[in-house]
């Protein structure tokens, strides 16, 4: 049966309602997760921490998955970032690295990822561990019963970023997008959990960070479900931060106004069929 078909959207939009309230059982959470998972993640001279990252990235997944691959792009590092990666692989051959010849920044080295991922699930997290994924196993088990799930920090403004002015930031860049796009998610820039096989059917269009906004809008479009859960920010303690130097930003907020202008106001997105969004604050679901 076609999956965009209005039946096949009936069925899975009534499976949705029927388990909404549902709770993860404890029992089953304390056994590792059954399906695989592929952990994604992307670096760019990133010596200090690559070293630290790995190593915490295999601890959480042999402790929570059965099955699972680290897929690393390393985005044309100068420094030993590729070295000291490929030293570890030695450690746990579940690493894959993949070595970009020039820096092409974090949008097209997350699509390489995406791509290069062999796992039935696929989420990522940044190299300097900003992101608290310490609930993985509950995470995961929501994939059973949505189609994404979407981390959303919560808390004050400060809570957001490293700093008030990179919190900012990260608050503007939220709801410029929206406002423009009209998704009705709590967090664009944070963890996201999707079955490989539907993100990587994804035709992106952004080379930027607006990658990741970019295939929550289509997933919302085509009519996913889209659970909501809490993840919050950690700071970074070591390597210097990249994500608010200008340059990005500016490719961003390009990729975001070009699009905007195509989807919204030329229309030119397909057929919509908007998903479900379970809010962290919806207690029906």
């Amino acid at each position: 049966m076609d999956e965009d078909s209005p039946y096949h959207n009936k069925n899975r939009k009534k499976r949705i309602t029927l388990m909404r309230g549902v709770v993860l059982e404890e029992a089953v959470l304390k056994n590792k997760f059954d399906r695989s998972v592929s952990l994604l993640c992307w670096a760019f001279n990133e010596q200090e921490s690559i070293e630290d990252y790995l190593r915490r990235a295999t601890r959480l997944m042999d402790a929570t998955v059965v099955d699972y691959e680290i897929v690393l792009i390393d985005d044309g590092s100068t420094d030993r970032t590729f070295e000291i990666a490929d030293a570890f692989r030695k450690t746990n051959p579940r690493l894959k690295i993949y070595k970009n010849e020039t820096n092409l920044n974090v949008g097209l080295s997350s699509r390489r990822a995406i791509q290069k991922a062999t796992k039935e699930f696929l989420f990522w997290q940044t190299i300097d561990w900003s992101y608290d994924i310490s609930n993985l196993r509950s995470f995961l088990e929501y994939l059973k019963i949505y189609d994404v799930v979407q981390g959303v920090r919560t808390g004050y403004l400060t809570k957001r970023s490293d700093t008030l002015s990179k919190a900012i930031v990260s608050v503007v860049n939220y709801i410029v997008i929206r406002v423009l796009f009209k998704i009705p998610v709590s967090d664009f820039q944070n963890v996201t959990f999707y079955p490989s096989a539907w993100i990587q059917s994804v035709e992106f269009e952004a080379a930027s960070s607006f990658a990741n906004p970019e295939c929550l809008i289509k997933s919302y479009w085509k009519g996913k479900s889209i659970k909501e859960v809490p993840i919050n920010f950690i700071s970074r303690n070591k390597g210097v931060s990249k994500g608010t130097k200008i340059r990005p930003i500016m490719n961003s907020v390009k990729d975001i106004f070009r699009l905007w202008f195509k989807w919204i106001v030329l229309g030119k997105r397909g057929v919509i069929n908007k998903g479900l969004v379970y809010s962290i604050n919806d207690n029906s679901a």
